[in-house]
């Protein structure tokens, strides 16, 4: 009887045991779970958000906004177009034109300047007549097609490139003054301050070189990846101050005399650190005293431009440059939608579906950059489409098709529309 009532009680252990594991196992996996879905990417906002609210701005900026313009703004400019005329200037075809974001150039006597595949560097009125055309390139070099970024202040052209070559040409006779090799590549726009230009290699160094002779006056060193992007990095000026984002989504200010560091603010977890590669951050602009930005990763941000701090965050997918009109910030995701966000809370007011009449299959078609002018937005589509959008309403006036695959962002300058493709230059009225 002792033995029945022992195996008995030892049956109801057992169970007792048995149930307690299976439940912490339970447990176990729900953390687990809950551990996994804190790290699961956002999903792309696609859909729209008070589509009939009317958007007013009266503010225009004169067409002057991409001559040496340091805040990287460009507003509401003073311009339309209907593209009833285009014009072409042809030139050698850029073989890596859709991996990488070259920039026209304009000068202070409404000239433009660009390159061609070969390294060329040309400069040519508003006309398209040709007024100069030099090449800095050895036949080694030229087999490399580099690609180059360039900074003027009415005297010199300064230019670099993404093999590891800068140099300085008389504006007004195309003649080289100087020309340097440095040990790192350059990925970035070039500011220029002063007697100084400024500007980021493929190391994520911030460089500060003389105008005179391409002396290095300083250096900072953020932090590197082992892996580089050919996504172009972005530099803005302001007073003495100058602001950079490198490719692991630090945003950093310096001294612009001498480097020194006042504030650095890191915008991504050590997990997209190690995905540097993907990671595809927008240019800068700064408004007043606040910076903006956004990435692919669904982060926009405002800091403050004085002490680093974030002003606030929001869920949006874009790697495109936005701009900033009187207590609005403007934004196209990647998808294609178009953001009307209050600049001082953050908060959004309108999304609108800027490629609701385009045909995307397997969501092929993206947007590539666009520019705000009389209250009309101008897209540009990596198919080679210009969509326009009225802001009041956000629906699409006019598609116009310039091109079979990728074209630039739009500039606008001296009463004309420009954008490049890889042989050209267009430019309409």
């Amino acid at each position: 009887m002792q033995t029945s009532v022992s195996k008995y009680l030892f049956y109801i252990l057992l169970l007792l045991f048995l149930s307690s594991c299976s439940s912490l196992k339970k447990e176990a996996t729900e953390e687990k779970n809950e551990e996994i879905n804190l790290f699961q990417e956002i999903e792309p906002i696609k859909k729209e958000l008070n589509p009939g609210l009317t958007v007013n701005i009266s503010r225009l900026k004169t067409d002057k906004v991409f001559l040496n313009n340091n805040s990287n703004n460009t507003g509401n400019i003073n311009f339309e177009t209907n593209f009833d005329k285009k014009y072409y200037y042809k030139f050698k075809k850029i073989e890596k034109f859709k991996n990488y974001q070259p920039e026209l150039i304009f000068t202070d006597k409404k000239n433009i300047v660009f390159f061609d595949g070969k390294g060329s560097i040309f400069k040519i009125d508003e006309n398209f007549k040709n007024i100069w055309k030099i090449n800095n390139y050895k036949k080694k070099e030229k087999k490399l097609n580099p690609i180059l970024y360039f900074a003027q202040n009415g005297k010199n052209l300064i230019v670099n490139d993404n093999i590891s070559k800068f140099y300085s040409i008389n504006l007004n006779s195309g003649e080289i003054l100087w020309s340097k090799y440095s040990l790192s590549s350059f990925n970035s726009n070039i500011k220029i301050t002063k007697d100084k230009f400024i500007t980021i290699d493929f190391d994520n160094v911030i460089r500060c070189f003389l105008i005179k002779n391409g002396k290095e006056v300083w250096n900072f060193q953020s932090e590197n990846s082992f892996i580089k992007s050919e996504k172009k990095l972005s530099l803005i000026l302001k007073d003495e101050i100058v602001f950079f984002i490198n490719n692991l989504g630090d945003v950093t200010a310096l001294n612009s005399i001498d480097g020194t560091l006042l504030w650095q603010t890191p915008t991504q977890s050590n997990i997209i650190y190690q995905n540097a590669f993907s990671l595809e951050n927008s240019d800068l602009i700064i408004d007043n005293d606040t910076i903006y930005f956004s990435n692919n990763k669904n982060e926009f941000f405002s800091i403050d431009s004085r002490s680093g701090i974030i002003n606030w965050k929001q869920t949006i997918n874009s790697s495109l440059i936005p701009t900033v009109v009187e207590d609005l910030v403007l934004t196209i995701s990647n998808e294609g939608f178009l953001f009307v966000i209050e600049k001082n809370t953050g908060n959004i007011l309108r999304i609108t579906n800027t490629l609701s009449n385009i045909k995307n299959k397997k969501n092929q078609i993206k947007p590539v950059g666009f520019v705000l002018a009389k209250n009309k937005i101008y897209l540009s589509l990596n198919n080679g489409r210009l969509v326009k959008i009225d802001l009041k309403t956000g629906l699409q006036e006019n598609i116009f098709k310039l091109h079979g695959s990728k074209i630039s962002r739009p500039y606008i300058f001296h009463g004309s529309m420009y954008l490049i493709k890889d042989n050209s230059i267009i430019k309409s009225n």
